[in-house]
């Protein structure tokens, strides 16, 4: 039997992300791997954002899909996935088998390792770019958005308040009126929704034939769902996945819009 894959890729900036740069590589990696394994892949997702968070949308819907085509995670380099030991220690124990395209064979230990190596790497550059803002300081540099407020030139007081630090940390920099802020986090919650129901999107045929066509309670489908390790990643903080409840059955339910037919 071929094996199952499901691939996670990852790049750190929105830029990256457009341009292609990072993905073309693991896509690369990614690729000969399956050709050389002659495997079968089941599901792809790309993430944009940078290895030192641990909340992941993407990488939930992949450790779900992961789970349910009993198949694995592939990425291209473990850095690619985390570079945080504990992370990549929580994913272990989610009993999800994974692995790394360019050293597929690398035993749970040797992981570890690469991980405190890229965990280390990633104290190393934020020890530098805090060195950089420190440099941007002394030299008496202030951030683009201040000069943009002040296009005839910065006064000497707000050099001295503002030099070396980033304008988004700077409140005179926050310029969004409470309207916008509040679209904005209304925007916020719309995607969490979307993102909450595309990643349990593959099961909707198999909750609504469970609702319709076999009349089940949205407890009875939630303990069906369990018993079969059908996991919900939404909203979660680890890469283990929650357990179904009736009222997330009833969320997919109704989103689909199912909730006119069967049971009350």
């Amino acid at each position: 039997m071929r094996r199952k894959l499901v691939v996670y890729r990852r790049v750190s900036t929105d830029k990256q992300g457009r341009s292609g740069l990072g993905l073309e590589a693991q896509q690369a990696l990614v690729s000969a791997y399956v050709e050389r394994t002659k495997a079968s892949i089941v599901g792809e997702f790309t993430e944009v954002e940078t290895g030192k968070r641990d909340d992941r949308p993407e990488l939930a819907k992949a450790i779900a899909c992961a789970k349910r085509h009993k198949a694995s995670l592939v990425i291209a380099k473990l850095d690619r996935l985390a570079r945080r030991v504990h992370f990549i220690s929580g994913l272990m124990e989610s009993k999800v088998d994974f692995l790394c395209a360019d050293s597929p064979d690398d035993d749970p230990f040797v992981l570890h390792l690469k991980a405190s190596f890229a965990e280390e790497e990633s104290r190393k550059i934020s020890q530098r770019t805090k060195a950089a803002l420190n440099a941007y300081k002394v030299n008496g540099h202030v951030s683009k958005r201040i000069r943009l407020l002040y296009p005839d030139g910065v006064p000497k007081d707000v050099v001295e308040a503002t030099a070396g630090k980033l304008g988004g940390s700077l409140p005179q920099c926050r310029t969004l009126t409470p309207e916008a802020r509040a679209r904005g986090a209304a925007h916020s919650a719309a995607a969490r929704k979307a993102a909450a129901y595309a990643a349990v999107s593959d099961l909707v045929p198999e909750i609504s034939k469970m609702w319709v066509t076999e009349s089940m309670s949205l407890r009875a489908i939630a303990d069906r769902l369990n018993a079969a390790e059908q996991t919900d990643p939404a909203e979660q903080d680890e890469p283990a996945a929650r357990t179904w409840s009736a009222m997330r059955v009833k969320r997919v339910l109704n989103r689909a819009g199912f909730l006119t037919a069967g049971p009350s």
